[in-house]
């Protein structure tokens, strides 16, 4: 019997933290786009029950070409909240084997980061009155998705996992040899189908998804907004771990008579950051709405685990109820010296006080 034969798409995200806001009707603007709600370049168009509170803005890109020669189709979503992703999109039709070959060689190379950072950094020269606080330092995340829409025989989601399971576990992991059983049920167990004809599984840095084009629009815009959301944490995550260093250096110096004013100017300052990252979390973690549609819900949950949203998340909540305890104990240390300053103050004008009196006396 030949091997079945495989149809769809390799899409690889590479999304990048460019800025601490994007004013996204400021970048229509300039890019002479119509208002959010016209169709989307690519051909997954995005589905009416996932609806972003503000629609990331869409450019399409010129065509990249590999040393491959293979072709791929690109375009740009920026982010209000500061995330700039750039998309490729490969066809692909062929065996199993050699979607686990692209599979292996696009996980491992770094060719497409190349092209990716380098128009990343030409089109944003164009926008930057549009970006607000730009960072000089971007952290970067990048996904791969192997998007089969047809499968020769059409397998469900059932005999797709009991016959092809090694072949989906080496995809999502990108890797060409074979995987353990123990790594293998690891991966298989990260998998959700909503209609017995589909199956996605989701990995830390890939997924598998095979579905028809509309239906794999919700996923695969599932798994670009969980490593956006990524990519926002890990970033409040450095910023935080700087700032609290910065207090604990500060702490060290001592509470002294002096160095309590000096806390004063710094409790100060981390409670504008507690207040900006607080305000920044919450618009990245909520600019989604599921409307309705628990499965979709439920996927981003399994992307979002996968991915380590949680674990990152996580950790800011920690930092940022750390910090509110140090700003406390800062205002604290403030009032107690302040406190100490009137008293002597009083106590300075009653001593004069009294040598008057007894001079008067006198």
């Amino acid at each position: 019997m030949s091997p079945a034969q495989l149809q769809g798409s390799v899409l690889v995200l590479i999304l990048y933290d460019v800025c601490e806001e994007i004013r996204l009707e400021e970048l229509r603007r300039i890019l002479g786009l119509q208002p959010a709600g016209r169709e989307p370049s690519f051909k997954h168009p995005a589905p009416e029950y996932v609806r972003f509170e503000s629609p990331p803005v869409e450019e399409a890109m010129e065509k990249v070409t590999l040393a491959t020669g293979e072709e791929l189709e690109g375009r740009l979503k920026y982010y209000d909240y500061g995330v700039l992703s750039v998309e490729f999109e490969l066809a692909f039709e062929g065996s199993w084997e050699k979607l686990v070959a692209l599979s292996s060689r696009y996980v491992a190379g770094l060719e497409i980061e190349r092209h990716a950072g380098r128009l990343a950094r030409q089109r944003l020269k164009r926008v930057t009155p549009a970006l607000v606080k730009p960072y000089e330092n971007w952290l970067n995340e990048d996904y791969y998705i192997f998007h089969v829409k047809e499968i020769e025989g059409q397998p469900t989601a059932p005999e797709l996992i009991k016959v092809y399971g090694d072949q989906i576990a080496q995809i999502v992991r990108g890797e060409n040899a074979l995987l353990s059983e123990g790594e293998l049920r690891e991966i298989l167990q990260s998998s959700m189908s909503y209609a017995p004809t589909d199956l996605v599984v989701v990995g830390w840095n890939a997924a598998f998804v095979y579905d028809t084009l509309a239906g794999a629009a919700t996923t695969i815009q599932l798994l670009e907004y969980a490593n956006s959301q990524l990519l926002e944490f890990r970033h409040y995550d450095e910023v935080l771990t700087r700032e609290l260093k910065g207090v604990y250096l500060s702490l060290e110096k001592g509470t002294g008579f002096l160095a309590r004013w000096r806390l004063a100017r710094d409790s100060a300052r981390l409670h504008t950051l507690l207040l900006d990252v607080t305000e920044l979390t919450e618009r990245a973690d909520n600019a989604i709405k599921f409307l309705s549609d628990m499965f979709s819900a439920r996927l981003y949950r399994l992307a979002a685990g996968k991915v380590g949203v949680p674990d990152y998340k996580n950790l800011v909540q920690q930092k940022l109820s750390t910090a509110e305890n140090l700003y406390k104990f800062m205002v604290e240390q403030f009032h107690q010296g302040r406190a100490f300053v009137l008293e002597l103050l009083i106590v300075i004008i009653l001593i004069i006080d009294l040598i008057f009196l007894f001079r008067g006396k006198g």
